[in-house]
């Protein structure tokens, strides 16, 4: 049986890494299928651009499910995230519409920086 060496390493980046990791992560694999996205439909290749807004709904969907809404304000206001900018693919599946992936991609990076700053800052109160 042949291993795959690349499909090894990331699964061991999977397996070893801490939650803030795993999370930074999801957010890379979003904002890389948003962007493979509005590649789709800059080369009107509608297929792929229509496979790959699903799989960032698959991922909203993954990190709505996550949210824990008996510990903080910052769950609604997640979730509210999510829920826009799933509407807002919906739209530009719809539309084959480059400017609202855009704006998507964008927000996810934005959702990315955020959590990676609070993956690196020093615990408070410690």
């Amino acid at each position: 049986m042949l291993v795959n060496p690349y499909g090894q390493y990331r699964r061991n980046q999977v397996d070893t890494a801490t939650p803030e990791k795993l999370l930074l992560m999801v957010y890379d694999g979003a904002v890389r299928f948003v962007r493979s996205a509005r590649e789709g439909v800059a080369n009107r290749d509608f297929e792929r651009a229509n496979r790959e807004i699903i799989r960032v709904q698959d991922i909203l969907a993954e990190l709505t499910a996550a949210l824990d809404f008996g510990r903080s304000d910052v769950s609604k206001s997640l979730f509210a995230l999510y829920e826009y900018m799933n509407r807002r693919l919906i739209e530009a599946n719809i539309r084959k519409d480059e400017k609202i992936l855009e704006e998507v991609e964008s927000m996810l990076g934005g959702l990315r920086e955020a959590w990676k700053q609070v993956a690196v800052s020093p615990v408070r109160g410690a």
